[in-house]
């Protein structure tokens, strides 16, 4: 929801050095210092990163840098309409949980054009500040800081600005700072808003806490005096009360309120009416939270200061500080206000006893967490956005969908999901958009995606094995250069138009995607010429489609090898045979025999040859010897 109104310059300041190490609830905090190149060190010591997390835009600085304390708020980043009309810095790493966040912005004529810019400013996909020109002159030049309480449960803070007619956006430093969950009561059904700050009044003199002064807060709370709220009546003075005594009570989990806060008080006299009138937003609910403590140590019992707290001329509470906690220690009392009718909010503390006293006052409006696009899906279209290359010109930055009082990144169109509880992405046209990229696998968790038109483009690669299996019903992806075979999945029944025209795809088309065109849909695959297999287009070869063997060809190559095979094994059976016909010797082949052992065969051999022959001479020696006569 818009929040049309202009911040106060001193709102309050977050040092996250200023923390003590002893809280227990902060646990991280960034200070980044928006435009600068380097680190630098405050006035107080704290610690300021260069420049980071940012999406895109240009470094500049203020005009006048002498007339700003501190370096942080001398540089800023400004976003031009090239950068596109959203721009984010987007903090990752974040443990689920409550953080603080505070912005200063700043113009100071810093482009020397003289007309301060109007944009909004979103945290976590919720509309938060809106800044409209002129802004008045004294915001222009010395800018503004404003803060909000608010849950981060996706890992990453994204606060992100949105660009107004041809203005450019601007920011001098962001801050963050983890704090204690369930602080301002946000037990119950804290998530579900955003607590902007409008207005952390202290009731002593001047800016104090961490950037203005040595006084720290746990939370980096900065307190600006009530004086300017505060509406003078003759009839009721006010004087201010103060004490060095320490307050007890203070300090205390979950909201670690300071302890200066209640040493001073502004105690009304005369009438005994004490008025404030505080600028609010009347459509949207206030959280007022109310701080006291009893440091007159003339009041000792109950009764002796007792008045009533009326907000919009309605008494809500009647309030006796010490019958609640006695004296010098604190006590807090929050109202909701709801239902407003005036931009003027007024609370009035009513003296029924005494005189009516109050140490500081909180003024947050309760802006309700817009719903915000489902993870899943934003991690589709990311991973889209860096597959197709999408230019920095079409700002698709932080939330695809979110907030819902902006349109969703360009050309790119959401709806909320069946329960209303997230945003889901319909209908992607990008068109004739110079993309040069590929299509992201990642599509296929775009499971509500009724529409993709990527025509006309450069993509190439293949079609997505997942795509169209899901809701999709309108697909053209004409006039790219798209390789490989169309997959399986484009033959959902959903689908109603398939223009594939005009690319580089090859194989056999699906025949269900050809019956689109018969069952009253449309289809145009000319210009591929390597597709086949339905009317208009070739057949395709026996065992060849979709750029590789059919299961035709491989169930034939499979018959094949097994034919080769059955032959090979008929072939050693039939040698084998053989062999035992000739009485071969199956031992090891004569070449695997070692030289030695045929070396020895060689003797052996020789030696039985050698013994036959001297038998043979043996048996012709022993023969009997006959006379040539016979006898």
């Amino acid at each position: 929801m818009s929040l049309l109104f202009f911040l106060f310059f001193f709102l309050s300041f977050v040092v996250s050095s200023s923390l003590p190490n002893l809280i227990p609830t902060v646990r991280l905090s960034y200070n980044i210092d928006c435009g600068s190149t380097t680190d630098s060190t405050d006035p107080f010591n704290a610690t300021w990163l260069s420049d980071r997390f940012f999406t895109g835009g240009t470094t500049s600085i203020v005009s006048e840098p002498l007339q700003f304390r501190h370096p942080q708020e001398k540089t800023l980043r400004f976003f031009p309409l090239s950068s596109g009309k959203k721009n984010c810095y987007v903090i990752p790493n974040l443990p689920s949980g409550r953080y603080y966040v505070r912005t200063f912005t700043v113009y100071d004529n810093y482009d020397g054009k003289s007309q301060s810019p109007s944009f909004d400013v979103s945290v976590e996909g919720t509309l938060v500040f809106s800044w409209r020109s002129p802004w008045p002159e004294e915001l222009a030049r010395t800018g503004a800081y404003s803060d909000l309480f608010v849950f981060i449960t996706d890992g990453e803070a994204d606060i992100c600005f949105y660009s107004i007619a041809t203005d450019s956006p601007v920011i001098g430093s962001l801050q963050i700072v983890q704090v204690d969950p369930e602080s301002y009561d946000a037990v119950s059904d804290g998530q579900k808003f955003i607590l902007v700050n409008y207005g952390r009044l202290s009731c002593s003199s001047g800016q104090w806490g961490p950037g203005f002064s040595n006084d720290t807060d746990h939370f980096g709370r900065s307190w600006q005096s009530d004086s300017q709220f505060r509406v003078a009546d003759s009839g009721s003075p006010v004087r201010t009360m103060s004490t060095t005594n320490s307050i007890s009570l203070t300090g205390d989990s979950h909201n670690y309120f300071p302890m200066k806060l209640y040493q001073s008080a502004i105690v009304v006299g005369g009438k005994g009416i004490l008025k404030y009138n505080l600028d609010v937003d009347a459509k949207l609910d206030y959280l007022l939270w109310f701080h006291f403590a009893e440091i007159d140590s003339t009041v000792t019992k109950a009764g002796q200061r007792v008045f009533d707290i009326v907000i919009n001329d309605k008494n809500v509470t009647r309030v006796d500080i010490y019958k609640e906690v006695g004296s010098f220690r604190a006590y807090t009392w929050p109202y909701t206000v709801k239902n407003l009718s005036s931009t003027t909010l007024t609370v009035k503390l009513v003296t029924v006893a005494g005189a009516a006293l109050i140490s500081g006052l909180e003024n947050y409006a309760l802006v309700p967490a817009d719903v915000a696009t489902l993870p899943e899906q934003v991690v589709a279209m990311r991973a889209l956005k860096e597959s197709l290359r999408v230019p920095n010109r079409m700002g698709w930055n932080g939330d695809p969908c979110a907030p819902t009082n902006w349109d969703a990144w360009e050309g790119v169109t959401c709806h909320p999901n069946k329960n209303e509880t997230a945003l889901v992405i319909s209908r992607i046209d990008l068109g004739s958009q110079g993309l040069k990229g590929f299509i992201s696998d990642q599509i296929n968790l775009l499971s509500d995606l009724l529409s993709l038109n990527l025509s006309s483009n450069s993509l190439e690669g293949t079609l997505p094995s997942g795509l169209g299996q899901n809701s999709l019903q309108r697909l053209d992806l004409s006039d790219n250069q798209f390789t490989g075979s169309i997959p399986e999945s484009l033959t959902s029944s959903n689908l109603q138009l398939v223009l594939l025209n005009n690319n580089l795809l090859e194989g056999r088309v699906p025949e269900k995607l050809y019956s689109i065109g018969v069952h009253g849909g449309a289809i145009d695959l000319y210009g591929n010429k390597g597709l086949c297999g339905v009317p208009s287009l070739p057949d395709c070869a026996l065992f060849w489609e979709n750029g590789g063997l059919s299961t035709k060809g491989k169930i034939a190559i499979g018959i094949s090898c097994g034919v080769i095979f059955c032959l090979m094994l008929l072939m050693l059976y039939i040698i084998y045979i053989r062999r035992r016909r000739n009485d071969y010797d199956f031992g090891f082949p004569q070449d695997l025999i070692p030289l030695g052992a045929k070396t020895n065969r060689y003797h052996r051999q020789k030696s039985i040859a050698v013994l036959e022959m001297e038998s043979q001479h043996a048996k012709a020696d022993l023969q009997p010897l006959k006379s040539p006569g016979g006898k």
